[in-house]
């Protein structure tokens, strides 16, 4: 969008077409990297996730910037072709600057004063080096928590079998520990399955993978999403995002949120926003995703797969703190 501003700001042209310049970046990216993703899918196929990583997966990058590009240039000279226009194409930009290099007295005497705006930007300029130093330097405060593996299996009636993940996910995920189980009731013919996972800090490509980019997998389509908070709780400000996904006559019901640093978030993009603040405000990153999944019989209630969710949280939030600090 950048190179697009940039495009359309030399384009000799009417407004409208500046404006369609502009705003076509926006598909043009979406499309791209989308189609680059796709060739990624393919290549890991085919060679490994390795063909995901390091130089390969930066030059991909780089040739669908270039690829975006050109196409906003084709896009341009579509434009000028349907124009009609007899001036040569070369000449739609405002490139000229100047036949030639004017004496350096006469520059000298036209040179304009360095205007107020100039004066500011060089002086949040000079404050900016000292804070950018300030702040590389410093380093993430990491608080004391007790690791999943000693997060309970037994409570209040439920019982559970712990899992684990497979070493290709663990490589994706960067994730710093984390605990997957299933959780059985007498009073239940179903179980509840409990992940959570926990990111000391959340830089350098490791960070939380929102559940709705993941869960939609293997033929799953999420029917409804909403936000509601879960009755019965000793802490009745717990907001989830809660998810119905179907695939055929087949449903679960899904609970995620974002849980660390004292809050409870529902919103993928706040809980980005949050890393970037607290990173200056409190030196911390870390966080963990939260989310229970439960399989919701064809023809019952859903409204059963809620309150098995709401007595599984009953049970097992309180103890949540000692492994997601605030």
């Amino acid at each position: 969008m950048s190179f697009g501003f940039l495009i359309a700001y030399i384009y000799r042209g009417s407004a409208w077409q500046r404006a369609v310049i502009f705003l076509s970046t926006i598909p043009i990216t979406v499309l791209m990297n989308s189609f680059r993703i796709g060739v990624i899918g393919v290549t890991v196929e085919q060679f490994g996730i390795a063909a995901a990583e390091g130089f390969l997966h930066d030059f991909e990058g780089w040739f669908v910037f270039m690829a975006c590009l050109g196409v906003l240039l084709s896009e341009i000279w579509l434009l000028y072709f349907f124009s009609a226009r007899s001036a040569p194409f070369a000449t739609l930009f405002d490139l000229d600057f100047g036949a030639g290099r004017a004496p350096a007295v006469a520059l000298e005497r036209s040179a304009p004063p360095l205007s107020r705006s100039v004066w500011c930007g060089l002086s949040l300029l000079l404050l900016a080096i000292p804070m950018s130093l300030h702040f590389s330097d410093r380093r993430d405060v990491f608080p004391q928590r007790s690791d999943f593996a000693e997060f309970p299996l037994a409570q209040q009636g439920w019982i559970g079998r712990e899992e684990s993940l497979e070493e290709d996910v663990l490589e994706v995920l960067k994730l710093t520990d984390y605990i997957i189980a299933d959780y059985y009731h007498d009073d239940f013919s179903l179980p509840v399955n409990f992940y959570s996972a926990w990111y000391q800090e959340q830089r350098k490509g490791a960070s939380i993978h929102s559940p709705r980019s993941c869960l939609p997998g293997g033929g799953w389509e999420i029917q409804k999403h909403q936000i509601v908070s879960v009755d019965g709780l000793a802490d009745s400000t717990l907001r989830v995002n809660r998810v119905v996904m179907q695939m055929g006559s087949h449903r679960q019901l899904v609970y995620y949120w974002f849980q660390g640093r004292g809050r409870n978030i529902t919103n993928e993009y706040m809980a980005k926003w949050y890393i970037f603040w607290d990173s200056l405000t409190l030196r911390r990153t870390d966080g963990a995703l939260v989310r229970l999944v439960t399989y919701v019989p064809e023809g019952s209630d859903i409204t059963v797969a809620d309150r098995r969710m709401a007595s599984y949280l009953t049970a097992f939030s309180p103890a949540l703190p000692d492994y997601i600090p605030d």
